[in-house]
């Protein structure tokens, strides 16, 4: 995507400000359509959720929606009977200045967990954020939706549908909590198709199991993660009713690519990070041994602070297999580490070959490779190092 060209979806305004939830930076974002979309979500499998997370749950049973105010700083979880409140209340807030029924918005939240909103502050930044609504507002939007993040992510992607040109576009937030089982911290994606709510729902669960059910930052499930797709209809394409939609799989193809591009900015951006890190698993006996393994690996504090160190320590990364209790045939596995192999055959490639995977680990985007040599399954999953800024960020999360 380009700095210069934010992304714009015809139909859609945005917006960001500052009301006061957070010390520093905008805090809270609201997104709309102009006339009422097709949504679909998905959303965490935490057992603790907050009450953003249980309304929209609700709501989007219906498949219809206007739009939704967003809020970082604080989560909203935890708070019992209040937080409810506070959620419809939003809502209602963000309804009232659309001129639309609050039970066509909804509500998101992000931050630190067990606070109370300060809705007169909330209040007062619905109705700022509604005059300020703008077709080019998605990156004061991306920005208002941070918390430990350092970077806004934003992607956008074009498609040909049912003779149309349609656009998609997405924010997201997250840098840490994060190993989504069926989203990501927060994303929010609009586009100009038209197509009914079942097709985005099928669209959203296949694009997020390619792209944000890949990501791990530290192994932690939100109570908050959420992911909504709006669709609108405003390029006036035939409407995508399933699979076989003309158009359907060029759709299918955006979507998963804005999220794509996404998930990888979301690793790329962990808490502390200093790297991607992207691990490709192959020759696994089946699919969920394959997922297994590479997530093992993503997720090993192990395998994350070897690579911080620059340490071409591939036993690290046979151990999180192994620890998996993943099949493995040892004599036929090969293990390479940004592009060079430094296990293959049953015994190391040699000390040569350390050091060269060494030097091409100081590099800000750095591949783990792993043969395990007994199918034909494979998976992939974005993480990140483990670094002291991590300890750092968390350690001081709430002071």
């Amino acid at each position: 995507m380009s700095r210069r060209s934010p992304p714009v979806v015809p139909g859609f305004r945005a917006s960001g400000v500052l009301c006061g939830i957070k010390k520093n930076g905008l805090d809270l974002a609201l997104l709309a359509s102009d006339r009422p979309a097709a949504v679909a979500g998905v959303f965490t499998r935490s057992s603790v959720v907050g009450a953003p997370v249980e309304l929209c749950r609700e709501r989007v049973r219906s498949g219809r929606a206007r739009g939704v105010v967003v809020n970082s700083g604080i989560s909203n979880v935890a708070m019992g009977a209040r937080g409810r409140r506070d959620a419809r209340a939003m809502t209602e807030l963000a309804g009232r200045a659309l001129g639309c029924p609050a039970e066509q918005m909804l509500v998101a939240s992000t931050g630190v967990i067990g606070e109370p909103l300060p809705m007169r502050r909330v209040q007062a930044g619905i109705a700022r954020a509604a005059k300020e609504l703008s077709t080019e507002g998605l990156p004061r939007a991306a920005r208002a939706i941070m918390t430990t993040d350092t970077v806004p992510k934003l992607a956008q992607a074009r498609a040909r549908v049912g003779g149309r040109w349609i656009r998609v576009a997405g924010i997201a937030k997250g840098a840490g909590m994060v190993e989504p089982h069926v989203a990501t911290m927060l994303a929010f994606l609009l586009t100009d198709a038209a197509a009914t709510p079942a097709h985005l729902r099928r669209v959203l669960r296949q694009a997020a199991d390619a792209s944000f059910n890949r990501l791990t930052i530290d192994g932690e499930t939100s109570t908050s993660d959420t992911v909504l797709l709006f669709a609108n209809g405003a390029a006036g394409n035939d409407v995508l009713r399933g699979p076989g939609s003309p158009g359907a799989r060029a759709f299918a193809a955006a979507v998963e690519s804005v999220c794509g591009e996404l998930t990888r900015a979301l690793a790329r951006d962990g808490e502390g990070a200093t790297k991607l890190v992207t691990v490709r698993v192959r020759g696994a006996r089946t699919r969920a041994e394959a997922d297994r393994a590479a997530r093992r690996i993503a997720n090993s504090v192990l395998v994350k602070t070897a690579l911080f160190g620059r340490d071409a320590n591939w036993g690290r990364v046979l151990q999180a297999v192994g620890a998996g209790e993943v099949r493995v045939d040892l004599a036929r596995t090969r293990v390479r580490l940004g592009g060079i192999t430094v296990f293959r055959n049953g015994s190391s490639a040699g000390p040569a070959a350390r050091r060269r995977a060494r030097a091409r680990l100081v590099r800000s985007e750095v591949e783990i490779e792993v043969e395990l040599g007994v199918g034909r399954a494979e998976a992939t999953m974005w993480t990140c190092d483990l670094s002291y800024g991590y300890v750092e960020i968390n350690a001081e999360y709430t002071t």
